[in-house]
């Protein structure tokens, strides 16, 4: 069965899977860019991430709640409005938001999964995309709408489209954490299978 080898709902290779139709040209610009993803724990987004070109940093964070109490242990409680999130700085004359859509929905994580990613479970696991402006919503809204009609998922997509209102950097030792520590078993387990098949699918985007 395909999704249990590509990864949950996924009903195609990720080797096949679509570009987004509607998407940002890519341009010059006297800046980078920026997009804040929710995809389960940070360290595995972030792990993805890391590896693709055009992609200038990345830090975890926490969005969709205060600040007071924009922490691990409190987030992780899942009482509050966050969700662990990835703030992205990329390119845009290398990399579209479109492209970071693409690597999200195919490889980062399962966006069928309502509020978790396999066995972590929680509001601050959920699948999100907190667009920082009205292009941004547009690109991820549509997509999500071709993605559902073109049925690449055995599941609707539930990820959500929440505004971006704040960004929190998460603490220190959270950062490029499954660098650091690719034995843990949790990093082991999770995290570098999706960076895995980042390089077996995508190999002409990850950074020379």
């Amino acid at each position: 069965m395909i999704g249990s080898l590509f990864g949950g709902s996924l009903k195609i290779s990720p080797r096949d899977f679509p570009d987004a139709a509607f998407d940002a040209p890519l341009l010059a610009a006297p800046a980078p860019k920026l997009a804040v993803l929710a995809g389960g724990c940070f360290w595995c987004v972030e792990a993805v991430y890391r590896e693709l070109d055009g992609v200038l940093a990345v830090v975890n964070g926490y969005s969709g709640g205060s600040a007071e109490t924009a922490d691990y242990k409190t987030v992780c409680t899942g009482s509050t409005e966050h969700a662990e999130v990835v703030q992205i700085a990329y390119d845009p004359a290398r990399m579209s938001f479109g492209k970071l859509l693409k690597i999200f929905f195919s490889v980062a994580h399962d966006p069928t999964q309502l509020n978790r990613q396999g066995n972590d479970i929680g509001t601050q696991y959920r699948s999100a995309v907190f667009y920082a402006d009205e292009e941004q919503k547009n690109i991820a809204q549509r997509y999500i709408q071709q993605l559902d009609a073109a049925q690449v998922f055995g599941r609707p997509i539930v990820t959500r489209l929440e505004p971006l209102a704040q960004f929190f950097e998460a603490e220190g030792y959270h950062q490029d954490y499954a660098r650091l520590h690719p034995d843990q078993p949790y990093v082991a387990a999770v995290a570098l299978p999706k960076v895995d098949k980042l390089r077996e699918y995508f190999g002409e985007s990850l950074k020379k």
